[in-house]
């Protein structure tokens, strides 16, 4: 029995599903259910009927899981699978901000922990940051952790005031865009295709800046067989699965979220055995958390 089979009786014994990141292994891509970005799985993650979940990602996304779900076990299969942004903000930084600001929103990146999220009024992806943020009713927005999808938004929403913190993904921050200058000059007719956590020195290249999910939209529907890609290199097998006639540019210093990577089918298995490891309840922090991801979906 190959371990894909193993993976699939494991499933149909377990009443389990499985979402996959567009930056985890491409074999890991290949036998999810739910393949996406971190909006496309949070919402089917709270749709699902499926007793047992089984998030191939980071840990904060299998948080997020487990607020949208609480009744149902969510496995992350490596318990060490972390995003150093997630952690990236201070208790302190909200608070002073709130004391300053009457009329402020804090907007919380859904790449963050599940704490971070219970300190705000409304989450939101890279997907969907942008219309969230204009139907606020609030003129001033902390954004938080990531000041560089901060800034992206920022110069969408002029009308809002943002605070920014110093929070960053360490993979789009140290992109560099020296690098994709480079490519830009050796494939003229490829357009730079860029995800908003990138640094601004590398956006100011972009000819097109969005979520993982909004970059393969982009290439699925363009007319072009050449694009420059910014963003993590996980997020190539899905777009060779949209585009097979198509080549896609990295930057020579691959851009690699060795987190993500640490999902294999290894691990898949050896979760949906034990049903270890399980994401647990926070009952100090999962109903304001749980609040402001509720209020993303409706708001998306």
């Amino acid at each position: 029995m190959t371990k894909q089979e193993e993976i699939k009786q494991l499933k149909n014994e377990k009443d389990a599903v499985i979402l996959a990141h567009y930056y985890v292994r491409p074999e890991v891509q290949e036998i999810a259910d739910y393949l996406g970005d971190s909006f496309y799985l949070s919402k089917a993650a709270a749709a699902l009927t499926n007793q047992t979940l089984v998030f191939c990602g980071v840990s904060f996304m299998g948080e997020s899981a487990k607020l949208l779900s609480p009744g149902k076990t969510v496995l992350l299969p490596d318990a060490t699978a972390d995003c150093p942004m997630a952690h990236m903000v201070t208790k302190e930084t909200v608070d002073a901000a709130r004391a300053e600001y009457e009329d402020l929103a804090v907007v919380c990146y859904i790449n963050s922990t599940a704490e971070i999220k219970s300190w705000s009024d409304v989450c939101v992806t890279s997907a969907n940051a942008v219309n969230i943020v204009r139907k606020l009713p609030n003129r001033h927005i902390l954004f938080i952790p990531d000041k560089n999808l901060a800034a992206y938004v920022a110069s969408q929403v002029p009308e809002k005031d943002f605070l920014f913190n110093d929070g960053y993904c360490p993979v789009h921050e140290h992109m560099a865009a020296s690098e994709i200058a480079q490519l830009k000059i050796r494939y003229p007719q490829a357009p730079v295709l860029a995800h908003p956590e990138c640094n601004r020195e590398l956006l100011a290249l972009a000819d097109y800046i969005g979520s993982t999910s909004g970059i393969i939209k982009f290439a699925t529907d363009s007319p072009g067989r050449e694009f420059i890609i910014a963003t993590e290199e996980g997020v190539r097998y899905a777009l060779l699965q949209a585009r097979p006639d198509a080549e896609f540019y990295f930057a020579q210093t691959l851009p690699v979220c060795v987190d993500m990577k640490k999902i294999t089918l290894e691990n898949i298995i050896n979760a949906l055995k034990t049903g270890k490891p399980a994401m647990k309840a926070d009952p100090n922090t999962d109903a304001q958390a749980e609040a402001a991801l509720t209020k993303m979906l409706e708001l998306a």
